[in-house]
């Protein structure tokens, strides 16, 4: 029996939204598709689609309220790729409804934020997890993950929406144990190093939107491995959240989430510091 997914989205005309049910329907050969959708601001704020121009296009039931949504869907997609700001709030009773619930990247505007978040879900047993698509690429996943000393990340976009697709592969790398950042960069082109508590080092590095993401990996035994995400990161991605609402174990733990969004909110705080070190809360 086809199972029913509602989007819970800012707005409805961003390329998440635009291309998340084809993936999705094809991922789960139909058993799921996207069926229903909520836009809490209409997209023409942002000469966007109009939320019911979207649904009509999609052949998606566009919902008046979250809680319509969530009463007639079987799994739950948070969108909102772009305004993280906005999940908490977007989120909330997808994370009461105990239904498998993903927020898209990125979780949470602070660690705070996201605590709050998974106490929620805790608190009425609902699976939820966030990722970055990139931790599931297939060239990521095939490199060594042992004896790391130091990786270089670089990739394109700006640092609020597009740095957790460089900070999550090198905490998957190099574990959460960062202790401070320090931007290095500019406004233009934004760095940042991170200091692990055992003395490695890390640093990720943002240009166009049109640079692919990649990693230089160093090793303790003096070799180095250089990695590009290729293409089918989404797709890699799209099997892994159908796989979740299948079964409704996370696939990433909430633990290294929260450090995750401790370590961009103090990335955020440094780029106002430039050459100064900002520590990193982890309480």
């Amino acid at each position: 029996m086809m199972k029913k997914i509602g989007f819970i989205d800012y707005f409805l005309d961003e390329w998440h939204a635009e291309n998340y049910p084809a993936w999705i329907k094809d991922a789960s050969n139909g058993d799921y598709q996207v069926c229903y959708a909520y836009g809490k601001i209409d997209g023409t704020e942002f000469q966007k689609s109009s939320n019911a121009d979207w649904a009509k296009k999609h052949n998606i039931m566009l919902c008046d309220t979250i809680q319509e949504l969530i009463n007639n869907s079987d799994a739950l997609i948070v969108l909102s790729p772009d305004n993280p700001e906005h999940h908490e709030e977007l989120s909330k009773l997808a994370l009461m409804s105990g239904k498998p619930t993903y927020v898209d990247k990125t979780f949470a505007n602070s660690k705070e934020a996201a605590k709050r978040m998974f106490d929620l879900a805790q608190e009425y047993h609902t699976p939820i997890y966030s990722t970055s698509a990139l931790r599931f690429t297939a060239e990521y996943i095939a490199t060594k993950k042992d004896e790391i000393c130091g990786i270089l990340s670089m990739g394109g976009g700006a640092f609020y929406n597009y740095s957790i697709h460089q900070l999550e592969p090198i905490i998957c790398f190099m574990g959460t144990t960062v202790k401070q950042v320090m931007c290095i960069g500019s406004e233009t082109s934004p760095a940042l190093v991170l200091e692990f508590s055992d003395d490695r080092y890390a640093s990720l590095h943002h240009f166009s939107e049109n640079v692919p993401f990649r990693l230089c990996i160093n090793y303790e035994d003096g070799s180095c491995e250089n990695v590009t995400a290729g293409s089918t990161f989404f797709a890699d991605f799209i099997k892994e959240l159908v796989d979740f609402f299948d079964t409704g174990i996370p696939k990433v733990c909430a633990k290294e989430t929260i450090s995750i969004m401790a370590i961009r909110e103090a990335g955020l705080q440094a780029m106002k510091t430039p050459s100064e070190w900002v520590v990193v809360d982890h309480s």
